[in-house]
């Protein structure tokens, strides 16, 4: 049954990031962005893409728990 739920959590995961990664693409983000930057702004992008998969994929496994 641990199995399961690390399987399950993982894909939720994953497809949150693949997601996130797909959605932070259609935000124009480089007009708040100093001249200049672009390992910080790459920085940022991946941090902000990882924060948004953890946070949507922690809601989404929390409905899914509660559900069963």
């Amino acid at each position: 049954m641990d199995l399961f739920r690390f399987l399950i959590r993982a894909f939720v995961y994953l497809l949150c990031f693949v997601l996130s990664w797909y959605a932070m693409s259609a935000v124009n983000y480089e007009k708040l962005l100093k001249k200049d930057h672009v390992v910080q702004a790459q920085i940022l992008y991946y941090l902000l893409i990882a924060a948004l998969a953890y946070l949507s994929g922690s809601f989404i496994i929390a409905f899914i728990y509660r559900a069963l």
